[in-house]
């Protein structure tokens, strides 16, 4: 089976193909963008610096080092993905705002992003956890740096990357989700075991 890679700029039609589960690699532009970019982007109105039409977002907080080497001046030593979750009421006006085509972080997302998903032709996907000096190694570059008032964790890092993955679609362009799709496998599993397990414990008061 071959590897599926998106490079960017992503257009819709890229995107139609891929369905949760998939496992997919990112090539381009990724733009790491959490807490305050969100926050000032949709609550204040303040305009991203960069632009995010048809490139990825991480939700992330990386570590940089100084790098003379480096245009900007700095380079990657990890970075790892944060919980996608806190970005939940901000990313439906997010990515209709910015254009953005996919979302990476830790752990699922809810409804705002699953209709962002749906009706902007969007995905999000998961990073695996504990992992971010691995990803640190597909980063080939950091082009810029911007918002840097925000400090280290909260700057817009401009990162060209190099097949970041594994990254597993969470929610598709279809606005499926995978983590919702599985709790309600899980708690039919969960009841149908608790059925069986029940009266080999009713001795217990």
């Amino acid at each position: 089976m071959s590897k599926k890679i998106l490079t960017t700029p992503i257009r819709s039609e890229d995107l139609e193909d891929i369905r949760i589960s998939d496992i997919i690699y990112l090539n381009g532009y990724l733009i790491t963008a959490r807490d305050c970019a969100h926050t000032r982007l949709v609550k204040h109105g303040r305009k991203i610096p960069v632009d995010l039409a048809g490139k990825a977002i991480f939700h992330a907080g990386p570590i940089m080092v100084p790098d003379q080497t480096s245009g900007s001046g700095f380079k990657v030593v990890s970075i790892g993905p944060t919980t996608s979750m806190r970005m939940e009421k901000f990313e439906k006006e997010f990515v209709e705002q910015t254009g953005v085509r996919v979302i990476i972080g830790k752990g699922g997302m809810g409804p705002n992003t699953e209709y962002a998903c749906k009706n902007f032709k969007a995905i999000h996907c998961v990073f695996p956890a504990g992992c971010a000096v691995v990803a640190a190694t597909h980063v080939e570059q950091i082009v810029e740096a911007q918002w840097r008032d925000l400090g280290m964790p909260e700057t817009l890092w401009h990162c060209d990357v190099k097949e970041l993955g594994p990254l597993i679609v969470s929610i598709d362009p279809d606005g499926r989700n995978l983590f919702e799709e599985n709790k309600v496998t899980f708690n039919e599993r969960k009841d149908k075991a608790l059925e069986e397990i029940y009266p080999q414990v009713s001795f217990i008061k």
